[in-house]
């Protein structure tokens, strides 16, 4: 039997319970999950999906819709 080792990874709260909650309607738990992932980064010699970098109009984009989030958020504030 192979051994077995842990690993600790920080992450967002909110992130990991919907990420639990989504992965447990698969029928998977995080470690499932992560077992899975780092299986196929092996087996392929890659990630199980490209990463793209956003041109600048695209990032313009990206933080121009953070800043209307932010602005939205603020005015809720009391």
């Amino acid at each position: 039997m192979a051994s077995s080792t842990m690993i600790h990874v920080r992450i967002d709260e909110k992130i990991k319970k919907e990420a639990a909650e989504t992965l447990g309607d698969m029928g998977l738990s995080v470690s499932d999950a992560i077992r899975v992932f780092l299986k196929r980064v092996v087996a392929d010699k890659q990630l199980p999906f490209e990463l793209k970098v956003p041109n600048a109009a695209t990032r313009r984009a990206m933080n121009e819709a953070d800043e209307i989030v932010r602005t939205k958020r603020a005015r809720r504030k009391p």
